[in-house]
Order: C-alpha cells, then sequence, then structure tokens
C-alpha cells in the first residue's frame, strides 16, 4: 500500500532548514515545518507545508507538535533536526548559563524531539533520522568552543543511535554543512565581537572574525544542503554522513593531517582571511 512519507522539519524559518522543507515538499513528503518564528514561514504555507510553532528547548511544545503530526497523519517518517544557533566568544568570557543554553539548543533539542518520534518509528519499524550538524562537528575552530563542542557532541549522539536503533529499522544520518548561505555568520560575529572583541582575547576575536567574513563571501546556497537531506531521508541504502558546502573539504584535511598542523593550517587561514577582508 502506497502512502505519503510524513517529515518534521526543525529551524525551518530561514536558511537551511527552509530550503529542506520546500526540498522534502517537492519530493512528495508530507512536510511539517517548525520553528519559534512562525511568522517568517509564511513563504511554507503558501506552498502547502503545515507551519507549527516549535520550541525544542521545551518539552510540551515539542509534545504537542508530534502528537499533532501523530493525530492528523497516523504516522512519522522523518525528522530533520536542523534547529541551532552559534554561541562564539572566548570560553573565559562566556558564562556557563549560556553554554547551557547552547547545549539546550543544539544537543538536547535534538534529543527531545528524537526521543518523542521514535516510539512511532519503532511501531513501523521504519524511519529516518537526520541531524545536521556542522564540518565544526570534525574540526574545531577558534573563539568558537561551545558551538564546536555542541556539534562533537550532536556528532557522537548520532554515531550511538545509529548502533541501537538499527535493529529497530530506523537509520541515522548526520549531514556536515561547510559555510552556507544564511544570517548565521553575521549573528554569530556580532555575538563574537560583544563577548571577547576587547581584552585577552581581542586579536584572536577580529582573526575568527576575518575567517567568518572571508568564507561568507564563498558560502554555498543552502540547496546543496538540502539536496543532500533529500538523500538521507528518501534513498533506499542511505549513507551515515554527508557533507557540502564551501569549506567542506576541509573534514579530508582533518583526516590527514596531526592536531598541531591543523592549529598551523588555522594560523594560515587566519592571515589568509585578513588579506581578504580588508
Amino acid at each position: 500500500m502506497h502512502y505519503r512519507q510524513v517529515a518534521l522539519v526543525t529551524g525551518a524559518s530561514s536558511g537551511i532548514g527552509n530550503a529542506i522543507a520546500k526540498s522534502l515538499h517537492r519530493n512528495g513528503v508530507t512536510v511539517y515545518a517548525g520553528a519559534r518564528r512562525v511568522d517568517r514561514m509564511n513563504d511554507l504555507d503558501d506552498l502547502g507545508i503545515t507551519t507549527l510553532a516549535l520550541d525544542v528547548t521545551d518539552a510540551d511544545s515539542v509534545e504537542r507538535v508530534v502528537d499533532r503530526i501523530v493525530t492528523e497523519t497516523g504516522r512519522i517518517d522523518i525528522l530533520v533536526n536542523n534547529a541551532g544557533f552559534g554561541l562564539l566568544g572566548a570560553l573565559e568570557d562566556l558564562s556557563i548559563d549560556q553554554a547551557q543554553a547552547q547545549f539546550d539548543v543544539n544537543l538536547f533539542g535534538a534529543a527531545r524531539l528524537i526521543q518523542s518520534v521514535l516510539p512511532m518509528m519503532r511501531q513501523q519499524h521504519a524511519g529516518r533520522i537526520i541531524n545536521v550538524t556542522s564540518v565544526d562537528g570534525k574540526v574545531a575552530q577558534p573563539m568558537a568552543s561551545w558551538y564546536v563542542a555542541s556539534k562533537f557532541a550532536l556528532e557522537g549522539l548520532s554515531d550511538t543511535l545509529r548502533l541501537e536503533l538499527a535493529p529497530h529499522g530506523v537509520h541515522v544520518a548526520v549531514v556536515e554543512p561547510g559555510s552556507i548561505q544564511s544570517e548565521w555568520a553575521d549573528i554569530a560575529s556580532d555575538h563574537l565581537q560583544t563577548a571577547s572583541g576587547s581584552g585577552p582575547y581581542a586579536a584572536t576575536t577580529q582573526t575568527a572574525i576575518a575567517i567568518l567574513k572571508a568564507v561568507k563571501k564563498f558560502a554555498s546556497a543552502p540547496q546543496v544542503i538540502a539536496r543532500l537531506v533529500d538523500q538521507a531521508a528518501l534513498s533506499r541504502r542511505p549513507k551515515t554522513r554527508y557533507h557540502a558546502g564551501a569549506g567542506s573539504s576541509i573534514l579530508l584535511a582533518r583526516k590527514f593531517l596531526s592536531d598541531k598542523q591543523m592549529d598551523r593550517l588555522w594560523r594560515v587561514v587566519g592571515r589568509a582571511a585578513k588579506r581578504i577582508t580588508h
């Protein structure tokens, strides 16, 4: 019996999440798009995509959204955990409360959604969980300790889930974007400047901001990530990891360079970024 697959995409109000929702919809999937800023998803409404208020840090909000989807469709086939933000600044300059907020969105928010959809996916003995991490989930960058830590953690969580959910017919994949056209870099740069633009980390902050600005000049369209999510969600034999976007080739360098060599590479990148942006 043929049925339309049902997907929930988080963080769908802009950028990558918005593109993912549209692309899955074009591929015949019944898409529910969630975000805190519902007013910014009017373009999805116009396409017939159901938009929902969703705060991934609020267990009640998560439960309401998942219950509604199950009530209306009787199933959930695809969960795309895309909601996230970047907390940048020197570790010494950021409070533990700020760090906990970073993890609550980027890691625990994803975990809340996963816990909520798994009973239905196990009952179906089928499902796809797709966690959007970052190249920063494999490669550290300066002045981004808590953001990098949250993405490293989501990568590890995904690897563990893949093993424990395989017997239940649920596949877990990770999508690792490089630099993608969005408001992320500007917001992150502004926060970095506020947090660490003066004081002992001022010089490193300016280098990190230069890197963000330089990479943004070459950023890829969010559709390149949406196409990877299509593959992870709809392929008969999905991969466990996908990556694309400007700068994502640094993952290859990480495979072959030592830690000290990677540190030197960042210094080279920083000098080059300053030349590009000044």
